[in-house]
């Protein structure tokens, strides 16, 4: 009797031991390493980190008692590539990466570590990824545009400021390769509206001042700006120079007009760092993300500055006002 009592013990020790160690692998702590790629002091920056924290902690990720993340913030590609080599070398479980810059130089650098993109305009064209619906590799997340959005901001140009006969594209070729690839629908959209259509790109501070100058010379010209880190960390200067030279200009993002620009049309970013908190929890709960479809925006917002296009002296058409999710004034 005590020698099977021995061994009832011994085997119900050794069925336990296996869930006893899955709890404690299931319980250690998770590292995510994030890069975003503005200034620290960058408030919309800091409410994408606010936004992924919040939907982390809604699927159950609580920043300090289950997981731990590690925040780097870049705003020039030199910051990139030194934070993302840092970021690596960290052996996080997983990497949220804020723009093409950054998931270019997290791809670089590891080819395991699973790695979400936000805000990326064209993964596969880039080759960052195989293809949208199973991307294979260490990456996947969230793409924020469709080129055909083009001629949707030359037309809210036009229709904000009907006097526009020539319209300047800003681009900055090496953080927006695929400028043109909105430049087509853009164009096409510019001959039936008898709107000129000038692409000019620019590579630093000096270049965009330039560009600016030159529509202010022309009453009859207004400003599109193409998406990308190198626009976004810049938005100030563009907007001031904008609003210095009397020249009516349309952004791909909020705050831009939120920092006094005329007008945006694009996507809500937040709602992209809160989806990419699921599939970091995907990930985390062993998906692989190569598995995983990278997803196209589905959500997109007009924001009009109405205090700047008074400023303009332009009179905004009250159709136009009615169908803009938010009048700043």
């Amino acid at each position: 009797m005590h020698r099977r009592k021995v061994i009832t013990l011994i085997g119900g020790a050794a069925a336990t031991w296996p869930l006893v160690a899955r709890a404690q692998q299931s319980d250690r702590m998770r590292r995510i390493g994030v890069l975003i790629g503005t200034a620290e002091r960058d408030l919309d920056g800091q409410n994408r980190l606010t936004a992924l924290r919040k939907a982390m902690q809604e699927l159950g990720w609580l920043d300090g008692q289950n997981m731990r993340i590690d925040v780097r913030w870049a705003a020039s590609d030199d910051l990139t590539h030194d934070y993302a080599v840092e970021i690596v070398r960290l052996k996080p479980d997983v990497i949220v990466a804020n723009g093409t810059p950054a998931s270019f130089a997290f791809k670089q650098q590891t080819q395991t570590i699973p790695i979400v993109f936000a805000q990326v305009t064209d993964p596969v064209g880039q080759g960052l990824v195989q293809n949208l619906a199973r991307p294979g590799g260490n990456l996947t997340g969230f793409t924020n545009y469709e080129f055909s959005m083009g001629g949707k901001w030359l037309q809210l140009l036009k229709e904000i400021a009907p006097q526009l006969t020539r319209t300047v594209v800003l681009f900055n070729p090496p953080t927006a390769p695929y400028a043109g690839l909105f430049l087509a629908p853009i164009n096409e959209t510019a001959r039936s509206l008898s709107v000129e259509v000038v692409a000019k790109s620019v590579h630093n501070e000096t270049d965009i001042s330039s560009v600016i100058d030159e529509c202010d010379r022309n009453p009859h010209a207004g400003l599109i700006v193409i998406p990308s880190v190198f626009m976004t960390v810049r938005r100030e200067l563009i907007v001031g120079l904008a609003a210095r030279s009397s020249v009516p200009a349309l952004y791909p993002f909020r705050y831009f007009a939120t920092s006094g620009g005329l007008m945006s049309y694009g996507i809500a970013d937040i709602d992209l760092f809160q989806h990419a908190a699921s599939y970091v929890d995907r990930i985390l709960k062993g998906e692989k993300p190569g598995d995983l479809p990278v997803q196209q925006p589905t959500k997109f917002q007009l924001v009009i500055n109405l205090k700047t296009a008074k400023a303009l002296g332009l009179d905004v058409p009250p159709a136009l006002l009615a169908s803009a999710d938010e009048v700043i004034e």
